[in-house]
């Protein structure tokens, strides 16, 4: 079995969010104890801002699905101590956005039956901190995924 998403994930679900709390904690701290003053108002915008945008990263990266590997014919995907296995036949659409600048890339899956994962499931495909960077491991599931669904 090969190994299709992120070994970062851990990393990007619950590590990475926790950093940029305590971020944030040490700003408020630093911005009001130093003799360089911030004016209250673009402090307090600041800190909104900082405080979104770490909710809108753990939103966007809280439904990864902690480990997907390919069984070859199959998919093995396991999320919150859940396991399902999953048919590359039963793979009705797969979505890739690759890593660009800010964004983690993500994957998609849309599933032709509801599993106990949902219909929908997405991960973090292996990582290169290179913008623009394309998984090959990502193309080469989507070809397959392809002549599975023109066999049936």
């Amino acid at each position: 079995m090969r190994l299709v998403s992120s070994k970062m994930t851990f990393f990007y679900k619950r590590v990475l969010p926790i950093m940029w709390l305590f971020g944030i904690v040490l700003f408020v701290i630093a911005s009001g104890s130093t003799s360089y003053e911030i004016e209250a108002s673009i402090r307090t915008l600041l800190i909104v801002a900082m405080l979104i945008l770490v909710f809108v990263f753990w939103f966007r990266v809280s439904n990864f699905a902690d480990e997907v590997l390919d069984m070859g014919n199959a998919l093995v995907v396991r999320s919150g101590g859940q396991e399902e296995r999953i048919e590359l036949s039963d793979i009705n659409d797969i979505k890739y956005s690759p890593y660009i600048f800010m964004h983690l890339p993500r994957v998609k899956l849309s599933l032709r039956r509801h599993t106990v994962l949902g219909d929908k499931i997405a991960f973090c495909p292996p990582v290169s901190m290179v913008p623009f960077w394309e998984s090959p491991v990502i193309y080469d599931l989507i070809d397959r995924v392809d002549a599975a669904r023109r066999k049936q």
